[in-house]
């Protein structure tokens, strides 16, 4: 795709990125056919190759409209794109660009700008979030049914391993998932402790920036970002083996992190190294002897919900599956797998109508071979599709913890 992108953008560090992607585009149309936007509007504006076409415009000078902006919005920013393309444009880099020169150029009505900086002052703040959960989970019963449906129930927190390894990871306790799923991280020491590893969690490390970042909030997230690998640090030169990931949306953001602090005179190598170590629980599970884990046999039919960011962003798809028929799980028939859930991090909120067509059509893809119960590798995954599923939701990794 040829360019020619305007002197504001022209020598900056992320237009001359933008700029790259733009021109790896070879206009082919292949992603459309995944996107589950652009399935389900059948608007060229509403699917990758849409879109790309309105960065560029905006890159190179055209007007900003709120029409354009709509249409970013509506990206899910699942990936799956990315997947699908031949020649390997990073889209999810380009839609972050875009939304920032949008969010910089135009400003929104002021009941989306209340509801953006809401959601910064937070979701990613569990002190916040926590308590103001548990007073929705309190007065659940008398809320709207729309509303009481977003509650997830209340999870208690269970009892993390005592013995000491000296093989040692690091994990994130994450902002949503230590209040809602507080059980996941607990899980995951557990079933590492039978393999003979230590997960600790820094207490100082919090949001994984996500949220501030894919809220166009870029140096805000950033910030984020600096905070855990201070936090992170002391133990990686300590020896840390690996930094942990149970929910994948924190995973791709933490892979992302050296190439996001790249130009960062104090924190770009160990940016780097955070991301080198960076792994999915499932990747450090297949490399250990899970006989040791001594599981009983299952009848349950257990259906998976493969996380956009876990098989597009990080493309890290079916070690999941691999993990759970190792140890002798059978796993439901499933269909259209690529496809999102509509939770998409804050898009659930903020995009309701088109996050309830798809969570509609997740389940039904998920729930075709009548399964005992869903499980997924995400925290947004599992609350979303809890939200409406008739069969239990949990993560997968609490199926190994029995």
């Amino acid at each position: 795709m040829k360019t020619n992108l305007v002197a504001e953008f022209k020598n900056t560090a992320e237009g001359l990125e933008a700029e790259s992607i733009l021109q790896a585009c070879v206009h082919c149309g292949f992603c459309t056919a995944t996107c589950p936007t652009y399935q389900e509007l059948n608007d060229e504006r509403d699917g990758p190759r849409g879109r790309i076409y309105l960065i560029k415009e905006l890159l190179e000078g055209a007007e900003v409209t709120s029409k354009t902006r709509d249409h970013l919005d509506r990206c899910l920013t699942c990936r799956a794109c990315e997947t699908t393309c031949p020649s390997g444009v990073q889209y999810g880099r380009l839609v972050d660009i875009g939304r920032g020169v949008i969010e910089e150029k135009l400003e929104r009505p002021r009941n989306e700008r209340l509801l953006r900086l809401a959601l910064r002052k937070i979701l990613p703040y569990s002190s916040r979030f926590g308590p103001l959960l548990a007073l929705g989970q309190l007065f659940k019963p008398v809320l709207p049914e729309a509303l009481k449906a977003k509650v997830p129930p209340r999870r208690k927190a269970s009892p993390w391993p005592t013995a000491n390894h000296p093989r040692v990871m690091m994990g994130l306790a994450g902002c949503a998932q230590s209040s809602a799923a507080p059980t996941t991280n607990a899980s995951t020491a557990r079933v590492l402790n039978k393999l003979g590893i230590t997960l600790v969690e820094a207490p100082k490390a919090g949001c994984c920036g996500a949220v501030s970042y894919h809220l166009s909030a870029h140096e805000e997230g950033l910030n984020f970002m600096r905070n855990n690998i201070d936090a992170w640090w002391p133990a990686i030169e300590a020896g840390a083996e690996a930094i942990v990931m149970t929910a994948s949306g924190c995973g791709a953001m933490v892979q992302d992190y050296g190439h996001l602090l790249r130009d960062d005179p104090v924190y770009a190598q160990k940016a780097k190294r955070v991301s080198e170590l960076m792994k999915d629980i499932s990747e450090v599970l297949l490399a250990e002897d899970l006989g040791k884990l001594d599981l009983q046999a299952s009848t349950d039919k257990i259906a998976f919900h493969c996380p956009c960011t876990l098989q597009h962003a990080m493309q890290k798809n079916g070690l999941v599956e691999q993990v759970l028929t190792k140890v002798g799980f059978n796993l439901a028939k499933t269909k259209d797998k690529h496809l999102c859930c509509g939770s998409a991090g804050t898009y659930s909120i903020m995009q309701p109508k088109m996050s309830q067509k798809l969570l509609k059509n997740k389940l039904e893809a998920l729930t075709l071979d009548q399964p005992d119960r869903i499980v997924t590798a995400n925290i947004g995954c599992q609350l979303h599709l809890e939200s409406k599923a008739h069969v239990p939701v949990q993560h997968w990794v609490e199926l190994l913890d029995r």
